[in-house]
């Protein structure tokens, strides 16, 4: 097989994964070497690098084609935010107690509610200020989660919905 085909080969199988592959992986994919993938690899990331372009092969953890960090903002105005399960079980208690002290949050979710938190903010999905205390911070959800998440009124009315629906249900 031809280098710039193969080149192309590994190009159409990392745009078409959403999770970083290593060179193992790819290799029995398509039937090649490892030592021929690694090699074309190589190159397809010199390749994207040289483009200046707003795509780049990324192998911090195998390989994997994405959009580099400069315009991610651009690309979650378009597409929508991924969230981990248990990230988006740390959002669904934000949305049902806010506003949420932090403290009481990492009590009910754990600690690894902290790094949660970060990842919420960073998406824009909720805000956090510190509390007249100073000791923790008060913590809710954000317009961009409403609409993400296409809600008429905010949380506390969807969640006083879900307890009645929640009541009808039990009886």
């Amino acid at each position: 097989m031809e280098q710039q085909e193969l080149k192309s080969k590994i190009e159409a199988v990392l745009f078409t994964t959403a999770k970083a592959l290593k060179v193992k992986e790819l290799a029995e994919i398509l039937g090649v070497d490892a030592d021929l993938i690694e090699e074309a690899l190589l190159e397809l990331i010199m390749d994207y690098a040289s483009r200046d372009g707003a795509l780049e092969i990324d192998d911090e953890d195998g390989y994997i084609l994405q959009v580099k960090l400069e315009h991610m903002d651009i690309v979650e105005k378009l597409c929508p935010v991924e969230l981990k399960p248990a990230v988006l079980k740390t959002l669904t208690v934000i949305a049902l107690k806010e506003p949420i002290r932090q403290s009481y949050l990492k009590d009910l979710r754990g600690s690894n509610a902290y790094e949660h938190v970060q990842e919420l903010v960073q998406k824009g999905l909720i805000s956090k200020n510190k509390d007249k205390n100073g000791r923790s911070f008060n913590i809710k959800t954000t317009q961009k989660f409403s609409e993400y998440f296409k809600l008429k009124g905010d949380a506390k009315a969807l969640a006083k919905f879900l307890e009645i629906e929640k009541g009808v249900s039990d009886d």
